[in-house]
């Protein structure tokens, strides 16, 4: 009875944390879903042909506009790197479109608060900048060429039909001309149905990992692991724990934010969280990934050099935020721990779960069920859905 009650306890709190972060992440994917069917991508990868600050910049914005998770991010990399575009860039491209999108944003704020979204978008231009002068140093010559070789081999990965996907509009008029159309509409319904679908599997099991978490492991038991009582010492261990605690949840996307609520809550450093959250891109998954687009030894330096700038993030993130005030100082975040009540989080999630409903109405009335059968397929199949 007390191991039924212990997961009953550990279900309820996952339960809890989706309901709270639910209208959150309908209206960053609905965001995100009119950015990237109006936001034109013909000419993405001849601007980012070089390692030059304006491409990895580039890259970046057209990452952030191009939401999607951490698998179909890769996929999307390698798809960019196979078309010409820098290696560097490409994985720029990558960073960008996991860390600094709209909805990671949103869900943080909601969540946590919003001195972690702003720690998000401060320290994902760091790690990018990291990240290139990484490349730089070690990831060059005959690396690269042999990372080439192995991206011409097209072998899939996961989430390869969903990165091929092209639903954007392609109409000359103009901007709300575009998305008020019917094609408009439309690309928006599949944008954001795909991208649910894509994520959902991260959500589920983010909020379940978390809701075991803060159901089962004691505080006190976190806080010795963090050494809150010792800031010191907590501040240099916590972006070097973050990274490794998401590599082994094998959670990404905005699926780790509940997780990182929780280790916040237990002690893990201000930095720590940010590096943990830096961290989809590299559990074990998609470290396997790498390994079937660029080789062993592309993946072995790829995997090291996010690390390095994950932690080096973390640690320069909480150097900038301590000394203005940003750091939050309550570790009580009540994510899960309120329940369900008749509150404006109610309130906002009955409205955005109507806007939700219509979306998906509109994508399967449009004839776009089929979309998602193809979504873990190769590529060359999914590329031909355009508005």
């Amino acid at each position: 009875m007390n191991v039924l009650s212990a997961i009953g306890d550990a279900l309820a709190m996952a339960g809890f944390m989706g309901w709270q972060m639910l209208w959150p992440l309908v209206l960053g994917f609905t965001l995100s879903g009119v950015i990237q069917a109006i936001v034109r991508k013909e000419r993405i990868t001849r601007l980012m042909s070089d390692d030059s600050p304006r491409s990895i910049a580039i890259a970046s914005l057209f990452g952030a506009a191009s939401s999607s998770c951490s698998y179909a991010a890769v996929a999307l990399a390698r798809a960019l790197f196979r078309k010409g575009a820098h290696f560097t860039a490409a994985m720029a491209f990558e960073i960008a479109s996991t860390n600094l999108v709209l909805e990671l944003g949103l869900v943080l704020a909601f969540v946590m608060g919003w001195r972690f979204t702003v720690a998000e978008f401060v320290g994902g231009p760091i790690m990018i900048v990291l990240v290139a002068l990484g490349f730089r140093l070690w990831m060059r010559g005959r690396i690269v060429e042999a990372a080439r070789t192995q991206a011409e081999h097209g072998l899939a990965g996961s989430m390869e039909g969903h990165a091929a996907m092209d639903m954007t509009v392609n109409s000359d008029v103009g901007f709300w001309s575009r998305l008020l159309s019917k094609d408009g509409i439309t690309a928006v319904s599949r944008y954001f149905v795909m991208d649910w679908a894509a994520v959902l599997r991260d959500i589920v099991l983010g909020l379940l990992i978390a809701g075991a978490f803060a159901a089962w492991v004691p505080h006190e038991w976190l806080q010795a692991v963090f050494f809150t009582r010792d800031p010191a010492i907590a501040f240099l261990i916590g972006p070097v724990l973050g990274p490794l605690l998401a590599l082994v949840s094998f959670v990404c996307s905005v699926g780790n934010v509940p997780l990182a609520a929780v280790l916040f809550n237990g002690g893990i450093s201000f930095g720590g969280v940010v590096s943990f959250l830096f961290a989809d891109l590299i559990i074990i998954p998609i470290i396997l990934i790498y390994r079937k687009y660029y080789g062993w030894k592309a993946a072995i330096r790829i995997t090291a050099i996010f690390y390095a700038a994950m932690v080096i993030a973390g640690y320069l993130v909480e150097l900038i935020f301590t000394p203005i005030g940003l750091v939050p100082e309550n570790r009580a975040l009540s994510i899960g721990e309120a329940g369900i009540s008749w509150n404006y989080t109610t309130w906002l999630n009955i409205v955005f779960l109507a806007l939700a409903t219509g979306l998906v109405i509109v994508f399967f009335r449009s004839g776009s069920g089929s979309m998602l059968r193809m979504m873990g397929g190769a590529p060359e199949s999914s590329s031909h859905h355009r508005s």
